[in-house]
């Protein structure tokens, strides 16, 4: 009975009013400060917030940071958009280097953020040319990867990522360890041409279309932007290359004497490891038409065909794609595979 009447009157307790108290206020702490006022601004005599006083290397280094690490899309745009002004500025201010922006920026190719990639594809076109085809093996894995994404915004940004690394580094993208193959392979799983894969093509469906590009908003549209920049990268890798001028003691040299290089019949390959084709180096025309003409020609000459009879944007790319296949394989097929 006495914890019931107890429990009660501190559930009283809880609804009595506070008693006012009449007389002087309590003494207030020494450090104490008043909260209670209103204002819309609040005025520093000195000083000031601004970011003049820090370094513009640590500034940049940070901004950087905040291209992967910032959650907000808006943020990661932003911070783009400051290093790529950066670039562009004259002087140029790139304390990290090509390198540097290329190790921490090539994963933003996967980017949710439409936004984001389209700042990012702005940021690549300020780098310098001279300096991007050093580092081509590199951006190509990630434009692969991004060429068989699940996204199909994702999928086609990163063919403008491919054009422009085709515009500034061309010979290089064709040339490079699994710069070839590898980059038709990522190519044909995109438009559904692979035949390890399967092929919308030997179906007996209503249509001969793609099935990668089935389901999606702009399948057509995507379908012959894929084909577009498949024809211009063979256009790329079957580019006639410059004639070397004969010269008559060379070629004798090379009949009747010694070879002066270390391991001259390496490209035999007579005692060496079995070859790996995707990840070889194909440094001549000739040697690119030959390995294409085994592996690829067929399949790809086949699916071309399929497209052409969709009609509209997709025949049209087609056509532009059978052109690069007929003018790739137009005269000898010259050179030597080293």
């Amino acid at each position: 009975m006495g914890s019931s009447m107890r429990k009660k009157r501190e559930k009283k307790r809880d609804f009595n009013k506070a008693k006012l108290k009449v007389g002087r206020e309590k003494a207030k702490a020494a450090n104490f400060t008043d909260t209670s006022f209103k204002s819309k601004s609040i005025h520093i005599n000195q000083g000031a917030l601004t970011s003049d006083g820090i370094d513009s290397a640590e500034q940049f280094k940070q901004n950087l940071s905040l291209c992967i690490s910032a959650k907000s899309d808006t943020q990661r745009r932003e911070a783009v958009a400051y290093i790529t002004n950066q670039i562009s500025s004259t002087p140029p201010n790139n304390p990290v280097g090509t390198s540097g922006v290329l190790s921490k920026l090539l994963p933003l190719l996967s980017d949710a953020s439409t936004s984001v990639r389209a700042q990012l594809l702005k940021l690549f076109r300020a780098l310098p040319p001279s300096e991007v085809g050093a580092h081509v093996e590199k951006i190509l894995m990630y434009i692969r990867g991004g060429m068989t994404h699940l996204s199909p915004d994702i999928r086609t940004d990163t063919l403008d990522v491919l054009d422009w690394l085709l515009g500034v580094a061309g010979d290089e993208v064709v040339s490079c360890s699994g710069g070839w193959l590898k980059t038709i392979n990522s190519f044909s799983s995109m438009l559904g041409w692979n035949p390890s894969v399967g092929s919308a093509m030997t179906s007996k469906g209503w249509t001969t279309a793609s099935k990668a590009t089935l389901g999606t908003k702009k399948g057509p549209e995507a379908q012959a932007r894929q084909i577009q920049a498949l024809a211009r990268f063979l256009e790329v890798g079957f580019k006639p290359e410059a004639p070397i001028p004969v010269q008559s003691a060379a070629y004798w040299d090379n009949i009747y004497r010694l070879p002066t290089t270390p391991n001259p019949f390496a490209y035999l390959n007579l005692f060496g490891i079995p070859r790996d084709e995707e990840n070889e180096m194909y440094l001549d025309r000739g040697s690119r038409q030959r390995v294409f003409d085994a592996r690829w020609r067929t399949t790809i000459a086949t699916g071309m065909e399929g497209a052409r009879k969709e009609g509209g944007t997709v025949g049209r790319a087609a056509a532009a794609l059978g052109r690069a296949l007929n003018g790739g394989f137009d005269g000898p097929q010259s050179g030597s595979e080293n």
